[in-house]
């Protein structure tokens, strides 16, 4: 038996449950996996409530991102076998498998050998947080050195993503934080420059900080009321990559300085990469590059034990910490 994580309703974290299941062996495409640590993504949050990208069929389970020791491979699975120290990629849907379990079963595409060197804990937040960025930076649109990317929602696991990705492919990143409070850890974390969207003006200090010219890119997370402020923050032709809609606000579209400024808005995913098994591979050889050469650094805010998944939910929510965070088990 195994303890899992469900929920049979939409809400806040307090709809979390455990439940016991009996885990079947894998089919033939399957992995079975002892886990061993399990990192939090605000998809899941958003997932939990109901307002992810994808209709959720109650009651559901959710996770993306474990680690741990294979316990079974199916008939068909050659690439990893019992024993060995894995990792999951988000690459499937939560309605087909919720990886919040203390023995669960995972598609086999999704699997991958955890990279040398890192804990399991660590293994956890790499994949989300450097695929996502990989994918609009290093794929769909190569960085150069004259680019200038906003990074929103900067101090989560994605947004330090970003900006040690970008500074792996030589531009520069600028993170947009909402207070002070998180400059000097941001600064720490390889941002060029922080910007406080509460305490100043967006638009006037990317002015300043680009000559005038306004950024290339920006890795938007946020949406909300906020992003027309956001728009104006940018060169002739930027492009902004989507992401996330972390605010409940509704986001307004500014048409008539959208039509002058020319801006591409483009909705953006990790998908495309990851459930294209030579775009995937691509993908991990190079995150695992960088996390040799020690230019990708996972970082972990705080760890939860798996019975305290609801108060790391709770934790996760209020938007305060700085990095992955992780639940052991």
């Amino acid at each position: 038996m195994s303890r899992i994580v469900l929920f049979e309703s939409y809400g806040a974290p307090d709809v979390l449950q455990f439940r016991e299941v009996e885990v079947g062996a894998p089919g033939p495409r399957e992995v079975r996996i002892q886990v061993r640590a399990i990192g939090l993504n605000r998809a899941e949050s958003m997932w939990r409530k109901g307002n992810y990208v994808e209709e959720v069929r109650l009651p559901a389970r959710l996770g993306y991102e474990v680690a741990g020791i294979v316990d079974a491979v199916g008939t068909e699975v050659t690439h990893v076998r019992p024993g060995d120290a894995v990792t999951t990629i988000p690459s499937f849907s939560q309605n087909d498998y919720g990886l919040y379990g203390e023995v669960v079963l995972a598609p086999a595409h999704a699997v991958v050998a955890i990279p040398a060197g890192l804990s399991f804990e660590e293994a956890t937040a790499i994949w989300n947080p450097y695929i996502t960025p990989y994918g609009a930076f290093a794929e769909r649109h190569p960085l150069t050195a004259s680019d200038v990317v906003l990074v929103s929602s900067a101090s989560s696991s994605v947004g330090l993503g970003a900006i040690e990705m970008i500074n792996m492919l030589g531009a520069t990143p600028i993170a947009l934080t909402r207070t002070s409070a998180k400059r000097d850890a941001l600064l720490a974390a390889g941002a060029k420059h922080v910007i406080a969207t509460e305490e100043q003006d967006l638009v006037a200090e990317v002015k300043r900080l680009t000559d005038g010219k306004g950024a290339t890119f920006a890795f938007e997370a946020v949406g909300g009321s906020q992003f027309p402020t956001l728009l104006a923050a940018l060169a002739h032709g930027a492009t902004v990559f989507v992401y996330g809609a972390l605010s409940d606000d509704v986001t307004p579209l500014p048409l008539l300085d959208i039509i002058p400024n020319e801006p591409v808005i483009r909705g953006y995913n990790l998908f495309g990469t990851t459930t294209d098994p030579e775009r995937q591979a691509r993908a991990v050889a190079f995150i695992s590059e960088g996390l040799a050469s020690g230019k990708l650094k996972p970082r972990i805010a705080q760890t939860f034990a798996f019975d305290d998944i609801v108060e790391a939910h709770r934790t996760l929510e209020k938007n305060e910490h700085i990095g992955r965070i992780v639940v052991t088990v």
